[in-house]
């Protein structure tokens, strides 16, 4: 009993502690009307779920190499670390992001959604800043229309002007004739002149239908997107009134391309500079004046999630080729919460199974076993919080293998204390014996498992990472619950009550 008191201490202030480190986990899936500050804060100190819990996206991306010479392996490299730094900022929590072999890429983001999560991915985010050449305009369409008059019209019943229509103070089209005026522009490109080409705008409605507006641009880019120091997404500003509202991208060049920047916008006042995004343009607005800051913005009728979207992308650079998706698959939310269900209704008929048995088969002491039972899960979940660690679905069957490794602790133990008492040694002396003699058994047994599993966690991908974790965990934890706290809880009762018969 001399140490009694400081054993006591340290079993409780484990639990305070444990209690600490769960809360955020609790008040996260718990709580109602929290905040996004609050849940963010609360998501760095709680568990994570995994994608088969949470439901989110499982993609497989391949680089295409076409008329690339880089190798795969090179434009992959590069391609990895884009994404992972549009990931990163995306705010995603324990986003799986691996290399494979073939220029591969293995992305899992846990609880996004599908479109948007994609969109940020594939985005190539090339940006160029062009100027339009709005006084070319009528000449190049008339080239157009004398071309195909003098060829073969029986294709295109209408000449390219007929196509045409006002827009505000620009030209454009109607979205259903997109691909016709596509296919005329790729019939004509020879009477284009070769520093020219026509890009198309972003889709928007104009006095009830929706349409594009075609821009006549310089084919060289003035600046690229390289040159980008800083994107940062805001709300449009109170003299936009055409995009009052809705929110742009700020953008800030670096120093060389700032002095650039300053003699292009100096050289072209009142003309406009085309601000084209993976050969869309965004917006083409009108120079003004020389800017000399190197400064710029981006405007649209973007939501505020496709402007902080977007700023990521640029912020993170352009993709070295596009890519397409070999292998995807989904889970639902809903399917999350099944196995989440199904899951937990696993972990709590084994314990309530365990429990019983052990009440029945060892009588009182099996009250002692129940408690560091509980305790061990309790300590699992609280390391696991503490680490922000993902918990999956393996995770939980590691979980449920623990609950048995605690009880095969309890067992080996009373089985040696049973031992002790039948030999006649009195019953405190066949409770520290006992604990003492399987203390070695025990150890070497979890011990090896332990070792196993970290080679498992270190090797393993995936659903065995999962596995691996909650089953190192719960073993580490069952060393001081099944053995440290057990016999802590018989030595103060039977100190305490002078207990002489022990029911085992």
């Amino acid at each position: 009993m001399r140490n009694i008191g400081l054993r006591m201490g340290i079993v409780i202030f484990a639990i305070l502690l444990g209690i600490y480190t769960i809360y955020p986990t609790i008040r996260l899936y718990t709580g109602k009307n929290l905040s996004k500050n609050e849940e963010i804060a609360l998501s760095k100190r709680a568990i994570h779920l995994g994608l088969d819990l949470k439901g989110g996206m499982h993609l497989v991306l391949e680089i295409d190499t076409t008329n690339i010479k880089e190798t795969p392996q090179d434009l992959r490299d590069r391609a990895f670390e884009i994404i992972q730094n549009r990931i990163d900022e995306f705010g995603v929590y324990e986003p799986v992001i691996e290399k494979q072999s073939g220029g591969r890429i293995l992305v899992q983001l846990p609880g996004v959604d599908r479109d948007r999560a994609i969109n940020l991915i594939e985005k190539v985010a090339h940006l160029e800043f062009k100027i339009v050449v709005d006084e070319r305009v009528p000449d190049v369409i008339e080239k157009i229309d004398r071309f195909l008059q003098g060829g073969d019209t029986l294709a295109f019943e209408e000449p390219f002007s007929s196509y045409i229509i006002g827009v505000e103070r620009d030209m454009g089209i109607d979205v259903r004739d997109e691909d016709s005026v596509k296919a005329l522009l790729a019939r004509t490109e020879e009477v284009i002149p070769q520093n020219l080409h026509f890009l198309f705008g972003t889709k928007e409605v104009y006095q009830g239908r929706e349409v594009k507006k075609l821009y006549l641009l310089k084919r060289e880019a003035e600046l690229t997107g390289e040159t980008i120091r800083d994107a940062r997404h805001q709300p449009s500003s109170g003299q936009d009134l055409q995009h009052l509202g809705s929110w742009q991208i700020s953008l800030e060049f670096k120093r060389e391309a700032a002095r650039k920047f300053a003699s292009i916008t100096g050289k072209n006042i009142n003309k406009r500079l085309a601000i084209v995004l993976d050969d869309i343009v965004q917006s083409a607005p009108y120079i003004q004046e020389r800017i000399p800051h190197g400064k710029a913005s981006i405007t649209g009728n973007f939501t505020a999630e496709q402007a902080r979207d977007l700023a990521i992308v640029l912020r993170a650079g352009a993709l070295p080729a596009p890519l397409k998706i070999v292998e995807e698959r989904t889970v639902g939310p809903s399917l999350g919460r099944d196995s989440i269900i199904s899951g937990i209704r696993a972990v709590l008929i084994a314990s309530a199974l365990v429990i019983l048995f052990m009440l029945i088969y060892y009588s009182l002491a099996g009250i002692v076993a129940n408690i560091a039972l509980f305790l061990n899960l309790f300590f699992l979940i609280a390391v696991l919080s503490a680490f922000s660690a993902s918990l999956t679905m393996p995770g939980i069957a590691g979980v449920a293998l623990t609950i048995g490794m605690a009880v095969d602790a309890n067992v080996l133990i009373f089985e040696r204390i049973r031992e002790e008492l039948r030999i006649g040694k009195t019953t405190r002396t066949a409770i520290d014996q006992g604990f003492g003699r399987a203390w070695i058994t025990i150890f070497d047994s979890n011990v090896t498992t332990i070792i196993i599993g970290i080679i498992l966690f270190i090797f393993g991908s995936g659903p065995i990472k999962g596995f691996a974790l909650t089953l190192t965990i719960g073993l580490v934890a069952n060393l001081f619950s099944a053995v440290f706290i057990s016999k802590v809880i018989f030595n103060y009762f039977t100190y305490k009550f002078d207990i002489h018969t022990l029911r085992i």
